[in-house]
């Protein structure tokens, strides 16, 4: 599933795991009381032990180490060999520097009056849904436990999160850098096949059953060369199929809609596409049905417009541009920012 925009990445691998990051105050020791976390629904028979105050937030070593193991887990997911091993040589440290970055922009965000609210998250995680042809909450939470191992709640946490560091970063960091609309449109023509469309095709269906007896299945044969003969004569596919079909298409004439090639039976998508428009098949037969499919129009792989795709391509050229500027953005919210280690970084840093 894709949430995150490129421009964003390298920031957004670690910090989405902030909603794991600030456990209840009483959950401190008691030499780190003076950080004065946040203090809802506090469990005083829990120590944690505070490694790093971020101005009224707190990373724990319990917080730490959930997110390096994500962290592993994801690169071992990525990347293998000598290239996995350079990974992990720091994922540590990046892990850290991110949950702080992240902590940051979190705040940024509220100082800034960020529009991200629990209605557009909301509607985030609907648009995730249908993107994915997930029905429900459930089914969704069902494929985040197996691909995250997370639950709906945590998601739409991290969304927030994530959603409010897009929202800093992009006023404050790639709006402000600026790529020409020359420099896209050279792009786009360079890359066209990379926004190439599915191949796909339209077509209208009479299905006639073939029943379970042979007199049934005679009657079904009789009822197709019925529905031959007055094509032949003139009628129309769209009111044959009104008339004979016993497919839930009827209503639409037959009418399917437009389809991406490999959703169709193969035997009918084989057919379909030999087909010229307004075309019919010869009768097609599957287990149950007897099928005649006419061609409405087929579309060899379109592209997207320059206009649809003009966004994405600004991202992708505003990265490498914006990556210097988003370093030093950071470098000034870290000097101008409270952050104090209350166990030495070096420790820290060896685990």
């Amino acid at each position: 599933m894709k949430h995150v925009a490129p421009l964003f990445a390298l920031l957004l691998a670690t910090p989405a795991l902030m909603a794991q990051a600030k456990p209840d105050a009483a959950q401190a020791k008691p030499d780190a009381a003076q950080a004065k976390p946040d203090t809802a629904s506090a469990k005083p028979d829990v120590m944690e032990e505070i490694f790093v105050v971020v101005n009224r937030h707190i990373i724990t070593r319990r917080a730490l180490t959930q997110a390096v193991e994500q962290q592993h887990a994801a690169l071992y997911r990525e990347f293998s060999g000598k290239v996995l091993d350079e990974k992990l040589v720091d994922a540590r440290e990046k892990t850290l520097a991110g949950l702080v970055d992240a902590f940051l922009l979190e705040d940024k965000g509220a100082e800034l009056g960020s529009p991200v609210t629990d209605e557009y998250v909301r509607a985030n995680i609907d648009g995730i849904k249908k993107e994915n042809n997930f029905a429900t909450d459930a089914d969704l939470e069902r494929a985040l436990k197996s691909s995250m191992g997370i639950t709906l709640v945590e998601f739409t946490k991290r969304q927030k999160l994530q959603s409010t560091q897009q929202f800093v970063l992009q006023r404050e960091v790639f709006s402000k850098v600026a790529v020409e609309d020359n420099e896209l449109r050279a792009f786009y023509e360079d890359h066209k096949d990379e926004y190439r469309l599915p191949s796909r095709f339209r077509i209208r269906e009479v299905v006639i059953a073939k029943g379970a007896t042979p007199e049934e299945q005679a009657e079904a044969q009789k009822k197709v060369a019925l529905v031959q003969a007055e094509l032949k004569a003139g009628k129309s596919f769209e009111e044959l199929a009104k008339q004979y079909s016993t497919s839930p298409s009827k209503a639409t004439g037959g009418d399917l809609g437009w389809m991406a090639k490999g959703f169709l039976r193969p035997s009918l998508e084989e057919a379909a596409v030999k087909l010229k428009p307004e075309q019919v098949s010869s009768p097609i037969e599957t287990d149950k049905d007897i099928y005649l499919i006419q061609l409405i129009s087929l579309e060899d792989a379109p592209v997207k417009s320059f206009a649809e795709v003009k966004a994405k391509i600004l991202e992708k050229l505003q990265e490498p541009k914006a990556q210097n500027a988003m370093e030093q953005y950071l470098a000034n919210l870290r000097m101008r920012a409270n952050i104090r280690y209350l166990v030495p970084k070096e420790i820290i840093l060896k685990g």
